[in-house]
């Protein structure tokens, strides 16, 4: 009795702070008819767990079908363009609830804590009189940097061998009448070992492999149960949004959904490629996003925050973010945002050190590998069979299979750079780095993403600057 009376009073606390007070977390309240006596919107953010944006169906997947995430997009703004800079769960993460790329928020590895000064989506929306909670997966220190009010009924630990699913809690903590709400999600699906769900109904032969793998029987297995585990996703999508209809908050809620990193395979998570970074994004604002429709806006996880606090009435102050707000390409059907997203990797801890950085404009992909001369090693892939166990049936049909061959040796051994027309090579297959035709192109790319570098800490790419996160 005593903590929630405790909460209670926290919480009207932060509707009652003076502006000087959200000045000082870098807000301002726009004016009274939006924050305070308007009606703010509710968020709910529902976030998937390495799933490559393009086996759904709405950008192009063939292999498995998604009823619900389908029926979101054809009442949302579906973003054809969105991305992250870090393709592993916690860099992810960070950079869309605090707003800035992880070199600057701390989160640079898939197991670093953020600087403790970083301010993260609790704090900014608190100003504003929301209570934000998190149910499922967190992935995410210090918890002075991250405090969410834990929401229980989902599963937390995303290698488990189940993925609980219990709304109660979900929806206790939508019905309370103590001001607006924002809800994460964070559901533990289609993340490895690939356990959930029954991958017994796809036929592994009739499945269309997209060129980034190898054909392999044990490739075809693991695949079905990953898809198995999309079909997990999509349903517990559409219970998460019934239980929100049923609350009767839906039309005064935003909703976002979006698929986080590419998947465990190869040239998707654990990478720069566009099957990595490139992320599934989907935005329902009742009466304010248009519905069925699709946008070409250049966005990434960095604008995310700071959208999210204009909707919501929060002045922003430019120099609190590395991303910016989107929220006329939502609500005014305007047709641009950035006009590059960028990208890195550093490898750690997940194999030796190998920098990555990368910018793409939505249509062009450069990726500057910075120490090609090393092989790229990564122990979850390579180094255990304990989640999956394609990897070596990949190196034994190299043998054989001149196809597999091309990519294992692509994947180990990678060039200085790497150029690619992703608007017509989506799984980069053809490597336009050392084509006369486009030299000026891939100079205007590698000077930008260069001034990117210089721009932002690039003290991230080795094991002392790791260890100083994690203590």
């Amino acid at each position: 009795m005593k903590l929630k009376l405790c909460l209670i009073i926290v919480i009207f606390i932060c509707m009652d702070m003076h502006p000087k007070d959200t000045e000082a977390l870098g807000l301002q309240i726009k004016n009274s008819v939006e924050y305070g006596q308007g009606p703010q919107p509710n968020i709910l953010i529902i976030i998937a767990d390495d799933c490559t944006f393009s086996d759904l169906t709405i950008y192009g997947g063939r292999n498995v079908d998604t009823p619900n995430i389908d029926l979101l997009a054809s009442e949302s703004l579906v973003f054809n363009r969105a991305y992250l800079s870090m393709a592993m769960c916690a860099p992810s993460r960070a950079e869309l609830f605090t707003g800035k790329y992880p070199q600057n928020n701390g989160v640079a590895y898939n197991h670093g804590k953020a600087k403790k000064n970083i301010k993260s989506i609790v704090q900014y929306l608190a100003p504003l009189g929301y209570r934000t909670g998190i149910a499922g997966k967190i992935h995410l220190e210090p918890k002075s940097v991250f405090p969410f009010e834990k929401v229980e009924g989902l599963e937390r630990n995303c290698v488990a061998k189940t993925a609980e699913f219990d709304s109660a809690g979900m929806e206790e903590f939508i019905a309370r009448d103590n001001g607006p709400f924002c809800l994460v999600t964070s559901l533990v699906v289609p993340h490895a070992p690939w356990t959930v769900g029954d991958a017994t109904h796809f036929n592994k032969e009739q499945l269309i492999l997209p060129s980034y793998m190898a054909d392999t029987p044990e490739t075809r297995e693991n695949y079905s149960r990953y898809l198995a585990e999309i079909e997990v996703l999509d349903e517990q999508v559409g219970m998460t949004l019934q239980m929100l209809k049923k609350s009767g908050k839906a039309d005064n809620t935003i909703v976002i959904f979006t698929t986080e990193q590419g998947s465990k395979f190869p040239f998707n998570k654990w990478t720069n490629y566009d099957m990595g970074v490139h992320t599934g994004f989907i935005v329902c604002w009742p009466g304010k996003t248009p519905q069925g429709k699709r946008t070409d806006a250049l966005i990434q996880y960095a604008d995310v925050l700071p959208t999210l606090l204009d909707a919501a009435g929060g002045q922003l102050n430019e120099k609190d973010f590395d991303g910016s707000s989107f929220l006329g390409v939502i609500k005014d059907n305007v047709s641009k945002h950035r006009k590059f997203a960028y990208g890195m990797h550093n490898n750690i801890p997940e194999g030796p050190p190998y920098p990555i950085r990368s910018i793409t404009d939505g249509n062009w992909h450069y990726i500057k590998n910075i120490e090609s001369e090393s092989i790229y090693v990564l122990k979850h892939l390579m180094g255990t069979t304990r989640t999956s166990d394609y990897w070596s049936s990949w190196l034994y049909e190299s043998t054989s299979n001149e196809h597999t061959l091309i990519l294992v040796n692509r994947y180990l051994k990678r060039p200085a750079e790497e150029l690619y027309h992703t608007s017509e090579d989506p799984f980069e297959q053809n490597n336009l780095a050392e084509n006369s035709r486009y030299q000026e192109l891939k100079l205007k790319l590698s000077q930008e993403l260069e001034n990117w570098t210089e721009r932002n800490d690039n003290s991230t790419d080795s094991w002392e600057a790791y260890n100083e996160t994690i203590n």
